[in-house]
Parts: C-alpha cells; structure tokens; sequence
C-alpha cells in the first residue's frame, strides 16, 4: 500500500515541539483502513505468540500491563511492510535530526480487558547506546480513549536524568511521578484517533493507565536509531540481554548495525 512508504513533510514547529517537549502527537499519520489490515495480523500473532501462561490476577506488575512480543517483522511478511514503512521511519529521521535511521526492534503491546496501568519509564534504561539519538512510534491499531490507557507522556522530562536507573515496576511509578511533579514536568495524556501516533524520545518518561474497557488496546511500536550509533558498555542487566537478542554478535565500540537492524531511511 503505497501510503506506507509516501514520504510526509514534517514542518518546524513540529520538530521544534518533538526536541522541547520529548515527544509529538501526529494525526492522520496512517490510514484506517491500513491499520485495520495491519492490525488484525498483529493482533492474531501477538495472540499466538506470547509466552503469558497467567491469567491477570495472578501476574506481576509489569506482567499485568500487557502482552508484549518483539520483532514480528521476522514472523510475517504483512507486518515487515509496517515495520519497514519509510513514512514513518522518514518521520523519526526528521525529528531526530539524522540522514539515516535504523531499526533496533519493533514490538506489540496488546492492554488487555481490565489490564493494569503501565509504570512510569524512560525506554533508553533498557537499550545499550552510546547516544540518546533514538526513537519509538506508538501507532494504536483502534481509536484509543482515555478509558483504553493511551500513552502519557511527561512534558519536557528528557532533559533529566533522575529516574534512568528504574526499570519499569512499582518503584518507577512511584518514584518518578513524584519527581516529575515535584520538579514540574506536566503529564500530558490525550485520547487517539484511529490513524493518529505518537513519536517519543528514549530518555522521555512516559506511562499509561489501566484498560478500564471491555475492549483490547492493541498497539505497534517501532524503535528506531540513527544509522551511526554506538554500542555501549551495558550498565544493567536489562541492556546486556537487549545487546545479546537485538545486536546478535555485536559488542560495545561497535556500530549498531546487525543482521537484526537494517537501515529503513537514508543511505
């Protein structure tokens, strides 16, 4: 479908809102019916996919937001075409302000009926980088209000640096919304439209609330990265398995540049 890869102007105002703020909120991005061919092959694999045995009540925190399962691309050569859309990866090089981006991995969030809240985190706590060059669409694949827990971003927070040691978990909720309030970094949470996304910073701190509907959200997201970053010395855990799974090979002082992240924007 060619929309996917038609390049879309991104004016000034709206990069220079994206580096103030953190993150930007674009309508009509996609098309309805687009994401209604899309979304049903991602639904359908998320379903299949995901290794979640527990019903709600009986599963931790992070567990309770969503079933999650990463690179799809691999699985089907429907969602690859989304995941390797040069619109959306033409945004991100945009707003980045870099010639040439790459995919580091896509990765379904299914919110389940009466699924919880998703804690408050900044994404870049998990990846092995050397740069904050990196950046995440969220493309909900169903109009999504408030009562579905869309994602709310705290305004301007990429620019502090207290709570990038928190993995996603009750202390993260905790202690990063009491420091973004204290320190006066708003929340800003709005509904989506059907075709609307969202593209936020790595360091931005984000969360969403609890599915209160009778409905699942199903979302896509697609993180990508400029074409010259840096592999880092992990600094936890979470970022020496990422470097294992999505930078197969690689080791810190590298290029980030893998069988798994091919170029999708630029030469």
């Amino acid at each position: 479908m060619p929309d996917l890869d038609t390049p879309l102007d991104v004016s000034e105002d709206i990069i220079g809102r994206y580096r103030a703020e953190g993150f930007i909120r674009m309508s009509g991005v996609l098309e309805a019916r687009m994401l209604a061919r899309y979304g049903a092959e991602i639904t359908r694999l998320t379903l299949a996919l995901n290794t979640q045995d527990k019903v709600l009540e009986q599963r931790a925190t992070y567990d309770r937001a969503f079933l999650q399962v990463m690179n799809l691309w691999r699985s089907s050569e429907k969602v690859k075409q989304l995941v390797f859309s040069k619109r959306l990866a033409g945004i991100a090089a945009a707003l980045m302000g870099v010639d040439c981006v790459r995919l580091y991995h896509d990765q379904s969030l299914y919110k389940e009926p009466s699924g919880g809240i998703t804690p408050a985190h900044a994404d870049q706590y998990y990846w092995p980088f050397a740069s904050e060059r990196t950046i995440t669409v969220w493309i909900p694949l169903q109009p999504t209000p408030l009562d579905m827990g869309p994602l709310a971003f705290y305004r301007g927070s990429h620019q502090t640096a207290i709570g990038r040691d928190l993995p996603i978990s009750d202390e993260s909720e905790a202690t990063i919304t009491a420091a973004m309030e204290a320190r006066g970094f708003p929340m800003d949470e709005a509904p989506y439209a059907l075709g609307d996304v969202s593209f936020h910073a790595g360091w931005t701190f984000h969360r969403a609330g609890a599915n209160r509907s009778a409905t699942p959200r199903s979302v896509m997201t697609v993180i990508y990265m400029d074409a010259n970053m840096v592999v880092s010395e992990p600094v936890n855990a979470m970022q020496q398995g990422d470097l294992a799974k999505w930078l197969p090979g690689l080791k810190p002082g590298d290029i980030a540049a893998s069988p798994l992240n091919p170029v999708l924007w630029g030469a």
